[in-house]
């Protein structure tokens, strides 16, 4: 029986996340502006601020502190000789198989955010969908990116 995937992704990840949480919590403070000043403008009953402030700080909190931190307990990653072993999900945890036969191709992604960090995304695409393993360190990436596809060729040789 093949127990849960150790590898985690790189602590670094939970500022990376942070970070995109707070770029998303602007967006929700200038709804929750939005909706202030329409309540100044329009005699709106004051209970409305309140809501709008408290969604905001509730946005905040999940979105910069709580969800990246369970995220990166959570997101674990295995790559065997025959197969990829993703597990991630914060309320329901999905643990996904991708075969290696099944590997079409591995590319590292790299946006500013992980650039300035250091690190990189690997998506690994098969005929049907598309897998990521987030937040690695770029070297880590690089091996990592190499060894699947290095492995994807035997088990393409093998079939």
């Amino acid at each position: 029986m093949i127990g849960e995937p150790h590898k985690r992704i790189s602590p670094m990840a939970l500022k990376v996340w942070r970070i995109y949480g707070v770029f998303e919590s602007f967006i929700v403070a200038a709804l929750s502006a939005g909706a202030i000043v329409l309540t100044v403008i329009f005699d709106w009953p004051q209970w409305v601020i309140a809501a709008a402030v408290g969604i905001f700080i509730l946005f905040t909190y999940l979105f910069v502190f709580f969800l990246p931190t369970i995220k990166w307990k959570r997101w674990r990653y295995e790559v065997r000789e025959q197969e990829i072993e993703l597990q991630r999900g914060i309320f329901i945890v999905k643990r996904t198989l991708v075969p290696m036969v099944r590997v079409q191709h591995v590319d590292t992604v790299q946006g500013p955010i992980l650039k300035r960090y250091r690190l990189s995304t690997i998506t690994i695409s098969t005929a049907a969908t598309v897998h990521e393993i987030p937040a690695l360190n770029m070297e880590e990436a690089d091996e990592l990116r190499n060894s699947i596809s290095q492995l994807a060729r035997v088990a393409e040789d093998d079939v």
